[in-house]
C-alpha cells in the first residue's frame, strides 16, 4: 500500500497503515468510535485498491505533532465521497478543522472519477458547521443519521 500524504502551510495529512489503524482500534475506549474505525479497517480490507477512501488519514502540525484524524467513507459507484474529521479538543479554534478539510477536498476533485464531496454533522455542531461553509460546503436540504448534510461540487 503506497501511503498517501497531503501537505498545508502548517500541517501533514497521511493516510494509516493496516497496523495505525489497528493500533487505534486497539486503544479507542469509545464505544462508537471503535467500531467507526473497525468498519473503516473493514473497508480498506474489502478494497485494498481504494485504501485511502477508507483509511483514516492522521492530520498532525509539520514538526509531527498528531492534532486530530479525517477519513472519506468510502467511494460509491456515483463519485460522492462522504468527509468525515475531528481535531483534538486542545487544537480546536486555530483553523486546523478548515486548513485540512480543504486540502482533503482538493486530493479527492484531483481523482477524475469525484464529482462532489459530501459531509454529515450534528445539528447542534455549529463549528463544524463553520468549517464546511468556510470550505465551499452548502446544505443539500437532507437529513442524514448524525443531522444536516452538505455537499460542495467541483
Amino acid at each position: 500500500m503506497k501511503q498517501t500524504t497531503c501537505f498545508t502551510r502548517r500541517l501533514k495529512i497521511y493516510t494509516t497503515t493496516k497496523e495505525q489503524m489497528e493500533g487505534v482500534i486497539a486503544a479507542e475506549t469509545d464505544p462508537e468510535m471503535k467500531k467507526a474505525y473497525g468498519e473503516m479497517l473493514e473497508g480498506c480490507l474489502k478494497e485494498p485498491e481504494k485504501w485511502e477512501w477508507y483509511a483514516m488519514w492522521r492530520i498532525e502540525l509539520l514538526n509531527g505533532t498528531p492534532i486530530g484524524d479525517m477519513c472519506f467513507k468510502g467511494l460509491d459507484e456515483k463519485g460522492l465521497p462522504e468527509i468525515g474529521y475531528g481535531i483534538d479538543e486542545e487544537y480546536q479554534g486555530h483553523g486546523y478543522a478548515t486548513e485540512a478539510v480543504k486540502a482533503a477536498v482538493k486530493w479527492a476533485f484531483s481523482k477524475p472519477e469525484v464529482n462532489a464531496v459530501e459531509a454529515e454533522t450534528d445539528p447542534d455542531n455549529i463549528a463544524s458547521q463553520k468549517v464546511l461553509e468556510k470550505c465551499g460546503f452548502q446544505p443539500n436540504g437532507k437529513m442524514g443519521e448524525e443531522g444536516p448534510r452538505f455537499v460542495v461540487s467541483r
